[in-house]
């Protein structure tokens, strides 16, 4: 695809933290905690990118950057065929209004002191759109869209007099009044009772497809990520280590940590041996990173190569992208 119609085009994004010094550590240089250490990707119109892996990967700090609430160390950001990557101060509202968020936790993503009402006029007020009664028709289409009907009975509702359901809808329907093209949805659904769950997914999916979204779906939650995306990219440390189609990763796993992810999915059927677990030992600190793979300490196929050279990320023989010197 070309770049002109991709909306989002990251490479080699880096994020580096200063870790604080305390007492004992003045007078000397604080070393740097690698969050995100060189991810590269691309998500066009209508299509969904899952990112998995596990707490502390990076994830979020990837999704914080694509939405321009950190500034990448190193790399390039392009969006919608522009470079993002050290964007304006007065640029940056124009930007925001393409791209938006949908969080975790709804019960702390909105204004409690705000009415329903308020909360979805509110980016209409920041980004200067409409009049009053245009305004009130978006607010209206925007409530209709995510199924809470009819829009006027939840106008004075304050966040705590509704449910966690209808709370997420109201955030997804914040997140779309202002017409973005780009949907960063960070664990949409992890808060809400597994009751309502599917009623939010099926909306977040029919919604994207409807619009054309291209969205990042960021979840520790394999199952979530085989029901909303197309791809799959499973991040450790702070770097992608394996990405493709969903359906062919999940399937068939080819580094050894997409492996053990996989391995450790419940097993519904009583009767079936769940596979083994072949990893051991624990996540390295992203402080003080080792020389070759990030992965060796807890790789079972680990060879002399993996302690000395870093794996690329490279294309392989099945046609997905694996950070392996073992992968064929």
């Amino acid at each position: 695809m070309a770049e002109r119609d991709l909306v989002v085009d990251v490479r080699g994004l880096k994020k580096y933290f200063r870790v604080r010094q305390t007492l004992f550590s003045k007078g000397y240089d604080s070393p740097w905690l690698k969050a995100v250490n060189g991810v590269s990707f691309q998500v066009s119109p209508g299509g969904t990118l899952g990112i998995a892996g596990e707490s502390g990967c990076g994830k979020t700090t990837t999704g914080r950057m694509l939405l321009k609430l950190e500034d990448p160390t190193e790399g390039e950001y392009r969006f919608n065929g522009r470079d993002v990557t050290h964007v304006k101060r007065r640029e940056l509202r124009q930007f925001r209004r393409q791209a938006q968020m949908v969080f975790q936790n709804p019960f702390e993503a909105l204004n409690p002191r705000f009415t329903v009402y308020r909360s979805l006029l509110e980016p209409l007020l920041i980004h200067g759109i409409g009049s009053r009664p245009e305004q009130e028709q978006r607010i209206n289409a925007a409530m209709e869209r995510v199924g809470l009907k009819p829009p006027n009975t939840y106008y004075e509702k304050f966040p705590h007099q509704l449910s966690g359901g209808q709370l997420q809808r109201i955030v997804l329907a914040r997140a779309l009044i202002v017409d973005p093209i780009f949907i960063v949805a960070d664990e949409p659904v992890s808060m809400l009772d597994v009751s309502v769950r599917a009623g939010v997914l099926n909306l977040m999916q029919e919604i994207t497809a409807s619009m054309q979204l291209a969205t990042l779906y960021i979840s520790h939650d394999l199952s979530l990520i085989q029901y909303l995306c197309d791809d799959t990219a499973i991040m450790y440390l702070g770097q992608i280590v394996e990405m493709g189609s969903t359906d062919a990763v999940l399937a068939s796993p080819e580094h050894p940590y997409t492996q053990a992810l996989v391995a450790a999915i419940p097993v519904l059927d009583p009767e079936t041996e769940p596979p083994e677990v072949k990893i051991k030992g624990s996540v390295l600190s992203p402080i003080d990173l080792p020389e070759g793979c990030l992965f060796q300490n807890r790789c079972p196929y680990a060879e002399r190569i993996c302690r000395s050279e870093e794996p690329p990320l490279e294309s392989k023989q099945s046609g997905r992208s694996v950070r392996c010197h073992v992968v064929n």
